[in-house]
């Protein structure tokens, strides 16, 4: 089962029932902006207790198509990772 952002403002929506759904809209907008801007920016995200997002850059190479066996040049890109903390590790790893 997945959750999307609207089982996540639902959820905060019953745990803070004063806070109004657009306003809880907003805050997670902004939160999920900044990590993207800080990405952007090369700079790491640490989400204490939960995990830490950063951007690693996969180098340029030539690689093969296997289909045909064309050589094919891939262009350098930048990937993000995510790293759980212990905490989290453990959480889901109990049985």
């Amino acid at each position: 089962m997945s959750v999307s952002k609207s089982d996540l403002i639902i959820q905060l929506k019953q745990i803070y029932p004063n806070i109004l759904k657009k306003d809880l809209l907003k805050v997670f907008d902004i939160f999920i902006e900044e990590i993207m801007m800080a990405l952007k920016n090369d700079e790491r995200v640490e989400l204490r207790g939960w995990c830490i997002f950063y951007q690693k850059t996969q180098k340029s190479r030539s690689s093969r198509n296997p289909k045909t066996g064309e050589s094919i040049y891939t262009p350098e890109k930048k990937n993000i990772n995510f790293k759980m903390s212990k905490e989290l590790f453990k959480i889901i790893n109990e049985k």
